[in-house]
This record gives structure tokens, sequence and C-alpha cells, in this order.
């Protein structure tokens, strides 16, 4: 796992906004980013959603309207975010953090590509994990 980059700029404030599913970050630079629950849902950098080595991701789906019920700190490198649909493996470092913020756009991008590619779109339903182990098309 990256440790922190001694440039990386650690956010001043954290706020979760409910209604409008986006989590606010603030800067000591006065800077603000917005990310929607779903981008960090669907970036998740767990295991469950990386896979073990490249071509191994799960592409997640249906995640328009996951929630986050609460962020936990993760000593003082990171946090791990608890889902509305149980998901609450990934721990996001302040690295990884302000990586999807200034990257929002290009991630965002290539979250669509893959959706595109794999024939499906941001609200096909998760195929259920009793459907098998690691599936190649």
């Amino acid at each position: 796992m990256a440790g922190l980059e001694k440039d990386t700029p650690i956010p001043v404030s954290l706020t979760l906004h409910r209604t409008s599913k986006v989590l606010e970050l603030g800067y000591e630079d006065g800077k603000t980013y917005r990310l929607p629950f779903e981008l960090l849902r669907v970036l998740s950098p767990s295991a469950e959603v990386r896979g073990h080595g490249p071509g191994q991701e799960t592409l997640q789906t249906g995640k328009r309207d996951v929630t986050l019920n609460g962020l936990e700190p993760i000593g003082n490198y990171a946090v791990r975010p608890v889902f509305s649909d149980g998901h609450d493996t990934g721990i996001y470092s302040w690295d990884f953090l302000y990586e999807l913020c200034v990257r929002q756009d290009a991630l965002w991008q290539e979250y669509l590509d893959k959706l595109a590619a794999a024939g499906v779109d941001r609200d096909t339903p998760m195929p259920s994990p009793a459907a098998g182990g690691c599936h190649h098309h």
C-alpha cells in the first residue's frame, strides 16, 4: 500500500452531503473538491473491487444510489468509508482521495468507458457473488 507522499495535501475538512450524495474535501489552500459517493464506491481500492492484479477488477455497477453511512479514520493517513450497500473494506489514503479529487473527470470517463466495453450501464445490478469465482469473458 502506498505510503504518504510528502507533498500530498491532507484534507482539513471532510463533509458528507447525504442529500446530494457527495463527499466534500476542503484543503488548507482553500480549495474544495466534491466527490460523488458513487465514484468513491465504484473506484474503491479494496481487493473486492480491485482484485489481486491487473485484469482482476470487478466492475462495479448499480451504485448510483449508494450513500455513505460514515467515515472511520485509519491512523492519520486514511479513512475507511462505510457505504449503504454494506461495502466497508476500502482504505482510502489521503494520496488516493487527492488523486480522485484532481483526476475526477478522467476517472469518471474511464469508468464509463469500462461500462460501455462490458456492455452494461451504471444502473445494471451487480451479479450476485453466488455466481462463482473469477470468470473471464
